[in-house]
């Protein structure tokens, strides 16, 4: 594995300096930031983490959680440790694979530092329009990264794939989004239906028909306040329908879209994350948006949730 870079190199991901023994080439480079993400940002090493994994870990789990503190191993890549946001650890094992290896960098790891940084991580997909972030959330399949891309074609900026980090301590009357780093992960349907070559793309880990897609264009680079989240279901109905979610329900969707939040209560943060999704409930729109499990959708459902904005109070 050729993982290790000569010296440690500064990134920008999600609104840290990442500086790292490990090279992401999907990341933009950060020169010079050197001395800030030692006192101020996110470390992230190769270590050998044998021993404190066999001393922390449990049988039938996969993960180790404790305030300040994450560990978790996938078998056949590495081992992960994360602590108190500001710290990543890696562990590889002799048959990871490079790809592997900053997927679970850039997903899980992440996640658990956000949390222990205070910030809150939705599993989902972020939008820029007139000025104001709306989040796509949703199960895994669900066709978020899809839709986010639709309103990408038509002229709205990416903010974030994967991870919606939401930071509540600017005091501003509603979080802000920050960015994560210029790139999408979609299928192969997904591209065709974009009219989008995969030619000069690159596989996503053990899944041929899924490719990283990076932006050079349309990327909203700047924290920007959450007006709106629109939950995606897959549905058997033949047309999309969008209705909003009545507050009660508002908190249970927010937890389960959580990102990584089994392991919320190991880390202490049971409380922490329910005055967050509270105080978010109580400030921003949040819609359902079920779509045809069948048919290339995605343009149609921008239309439609365009139009919702619009009667909100939204204008183009």
């Amino acid at each position: 594995m050729a993982t290790s870079t000569l010296k440690k190199q500064a990134y920008k991901a999600f609104g840290c300096t990442m500086l790292s023994d490990i090279a992401f080439p999907e990341l933009p480079k950060c020169e010079g930031h050197e001395g800030y993400a030692e006192s101020q940002g996110i470390i992230v090493e190769l270590a050998d983490l044998t021993e404190s994994w066999s001393a922390l870990s449990q049988p039938g789990r996969s993960s180790y959680a404790a305030p300040g503190r994450v560990m978790f191993r996938v078998p056949g890549t590495a081992i992960y440790d994360i602590k108190d946001g500001r710290h990543i650890a890696v562990c590889p094992e002799e048959t990871a694979d490079e790809d592997e290896l900053r997927l679970f960098i850039l997903g899980s790891c992440m996640g658990a530092a956000l949390m222990q940084r205070g910030l809150l991580p939705l599993h989902g997909s972020a939008v820029a329009i007139d000025g104001q972030a709306y989040g796509i959330v949703g199960d895994s399949g669900a066709g978020k990264s899809t839709l986010a891309a639709a309103f990408l074609q038509a002229g709205f900026p990416l903010i974030s794939d994967d991870v919606i980090a939401l930071d509540f301590s600017g005091g501003y009357a509603r979080p802000l989004v920050i960015p994560s780093y210029p790139q999408q992960k979609l299928w192969q349907q997904s591209l065709d239906g974009f009219g989008i070559s995969n030619e000069s793309l690159r596989p996503i880990f053990k899944r041929e028909t899924k490719f990283a897609v990076p932006l050079k264009a349309g990327y909203h680079s700047q924290p920007i306040p959450l007006a709106g989240i629109f939950e995606l279901v897959k549905s058997d109905q033949k047309e999309p329908s969008l209705v909003p979610v009545v507050k009660l329900d508002r908190l249970s969707l927010l937890r389960r879209h959580t990102y990584r939040q089994f392991w919320l209560d190991r880390l202490g943060l049971t409380d922490w994350h329910f005055r967050k999704t509270a105080e978010l409930a109580a400030r921003i729109d949040i819609f359902r948006l079920e779509r045809p499990d069948a048919g290339f959708t995605a343009p149609d459902l921008v239309k439609r949730m365009l139009h919702i904005l619009s009667k909100e109070g939204w204008s183009p």
